[in-house]
């Protein structure tokens, strides 16, 4: 069976999807096939299969099953991927006719996730949608459970292997949901700290891929890594950038998005996708050189607005500018600017693109400070930023920029 494989040896795989005409069926298995590759599949073979609904029992007709089975048999495969979610019966009823193991795409997605989590919240925001899933899969796993999970508790007096078990994933779910809501606690203490300091936030959000962290990478050199891969950072990373006008923002990158996100895992994410319900304003980065850009950006649109982001200034960062073939077709406007992160260039025009749409929190002004109010200079120091200074006769002459807090008062000092 493939889980007794090494990590670093690849899996043989066939990816299996039943097409009832709810999605673009080869789109979605285009993608799944990067999903396996990232998981450390060998991709050896692909099977479609149209019909009115999905069989209850195992998804797929029986006849193409074993037509199924004698290509797994031909090619050597140990795993069959399906695209959808299946029911833990329909798990144990597929493996029973095909004799290999099978998996779905949020099982898949779970792995990825488990795999790339680095962080402790991380991990624990993957453990937690894990455990969800497997709960009520768990009448029709029966001996399969093993190959997902593991660590099932032991059976206690007068109660069957299954209650254990369930009665185990809920203790250690109710565990994780106690650890999380912890973290969010301090999240949200980091964030309205932030907002006190009038820390200004703009939040990189896009589909998988896209580019974030390569972007963010290129700006400020935050290190982060930046593969060629599905969902190849998970982790918050936040980086300090200095704006063209002189304004400092935190940059802060976010998970990943793709089609169809087991909810389990939006649940799971929600507290780091939270930041950009919190930011001042959203980079959404697309792939401009993807011929699916314009239903990945709408999965994205779609989960800014459940997360409450509407009314916040969105910058349209089109990357890859230099792998598209025909980029022109996209044009540069007040809220939308073409980029290569790669390559580094179009960042003077987007730098500006943010400044520009950002809420006024500050603004560059001349003023003449007399002598007795230097204390005034002082907060301008603080809350802002000080480009020259000169001593003349009637005072201090500063080009400086301003925090709205004190904008009025500077008014008076005009130069």
């Amino acid at each position: 069976m493939y889980e007794n494989k090494t990590e670093e040896e690849p899996v043989r795989a066939i990816l299996a999807s039943v097409d009832i005409g709810e999605f673009d069926a080869e789109v979605s298995m285009n993608e799944l096939e990067e999903l396996a590759k990232t998981a450390n599949a060998d991709v050896v073979g692909t099977v479609i299969q149209k019909k009115a609904s999905y069989d209850p029992a195992t998804c797929m007709g029986s006849g193409r099953l074993e037509e199924l089975k004698g290509q797994l048999e031909a090619l050597h495969a140990e795993l069959v991927i399906f695209d959808h979610e299946l029911t833990g019966v329909q798990v144990r009823n597929i493996e029973e006719i095909i004799g290999v193991g099978v998996i779905d795409r949020t099982t898949l997605i779970l792995d990825i996730f488990a795999q790339r989590a680095r962080t402790k919240e991380g991990k624990l925001q993957v453990e937690l949608a894990q455990q969800k899933y497997r709960l009520p899969r768990l009448v029709g796993l029966g001996t399969s459970l093993s190959r997902l999970g593991g660590g099932i508790g032991t059976r206690g007096p007068g109660e069957t292997k299954l209650e254990t078990d369930k009665r185990h994933i809920r203790k250690r779910i109710t565990y994780l949901e106690a650890e999380l809501a912890e973290l969010k606690k301090n999240r949200n203490f980091s964030r309205s700290r932030r907002k006190k300091d009038g820390i200004i936030c703009a939040a990189i959000v896009g589909y998988t891929n896209v580019g974030k962290s390569t972007l963010l990478n290129a700006l400020t050199d935050a290190g982060v890594l930046a593969e060629n891969k599905l969902f190849a950072t998970l982790d918050t990373t936040s980086r300090s950038l200095k704006l063209p006008d002189g304004r400092n923002i935190m940059l802060i990158d976010t998970v990943g998005l793709i089609s169809r996100l087991p909810h389990n895992l939006v649940e799971a994410f929600k507290s780091t996708l939270e930041e950009a319900a919190s930011a001042d304003i959203i980079l959404n980065v697309q792939d401009l050189s993807s011929p699916q850009r314009e239903q990945q950006a709408d999965v994205t649109r779609q989960l800014l607005s459940e997360l409450g982001c509407d009314g916040i200034p969105i910058v349209n960062v089109m990357n890859k500018a230099d792998a598209a073939l025909y980029p022109e077709m996209v044009f540069e406007d007040e809220t939308t600017v073409k980029i290569s992160a790669k390559e580094q260039y179009g960042f003077e025009k987007l730098l500006e693109c943010i400044a520009k749409n950002l809420p006024e929190t500050a603004k560059r002004m001349k003023l003449l400070v007399p002598y007795s109010d230097t204390s005034f200079i002082d907060r301008i120091r603080r809350d802002g930023n000080i480009f020259s200074e000169e001593y003349v006769e009637n005072g201090t002459l500063i080009d400086a920029l301003v925090d709205v807090k004190i904008m009025t008062q500077a008014e008076k000092y005009k130069a």
